[in-house]
């Protein structure tokens, strides 16, 4: 091979890595949004006309963060959303993603917590250099429910409880043991 047709090769993979991990970062960044209830982060992953299929409700990209922290609230006091397995078919300018994700909720009453299972199928465009979601839809594949009540048993105290809000510590530049404020079990 000669020299400049492996400068090709290397620049064809290094485009591909550096498209792959854009991609997996918009997904990661809109489940990070998701569990700060940061609708800034949320509806920075969708483009303007994208759209976020969530069972029965099909809203604008732009408008899923409000929608899904108001539904959210009202139902549960805490939630993470894990991306696990992550597929992803680069094609030029779009990308087609399967990302499964298995969501923890605790509901308002303290005492319970609802596991879901399910992926996000994404088709994801570069636009003017940037990668974003133009269209999720939403699978639920199972769900279970479990007790959280050792949470407040006092077996946790002095774990760092998360925020819904830029005050969770994971906002915190620098992050600092003693100067970062953190709520605590």
């Amino acid at each position: 091979m000669s020299v400049e047709d492996e400068l090709t090769e290397l620049r064809r993979e290094l485009r591909y890595v550096t498209d792959r991990m854009a991609i997996l970062d918009c997904v990661m960044k809109q489940s990070r949004g998701h569990d700060r209830h940061d609708i800034e982060l949320m509806t920075s992953v969708y483009h303007d006309d994208g759209v976020d299929e969530h069972g029965p409700v099909v809203k604008l990209g732009p408008d899923y963060g409000e929608y899904a922290n108001r539904a959210h609230s009202s139902v549960f006091i805490d939630h993470l959303h894990n991306i696990t397995t992550h597929t992803c078919e680069i094609d030029g300018d779009q990308a087609h993603c399967e990302s499964y994700v298995i969501g923890a909720m605790r509901s308002r009453d303290g005492k319970s917590v609802h596991l879901f299972g399910g992926r996000y199928l994404d088709r994801v465009e570069r636009r003017d250099g940037e990668w974003k979601i133009a269209l999720r839809r939403c699978t639920l594949e199972w769900t279970m429910n479990g007790d959280t009540s050792l949470l407040s048993s006092g077996a946790f105290a002095g774990f760092i409880k998360g925020t819904w809000d830029k005050n969770d510590p994971s906002y915190a530049r620098p992050l600092d043991l003693e100067k970062t404020p953190v709520e605590k079990w």
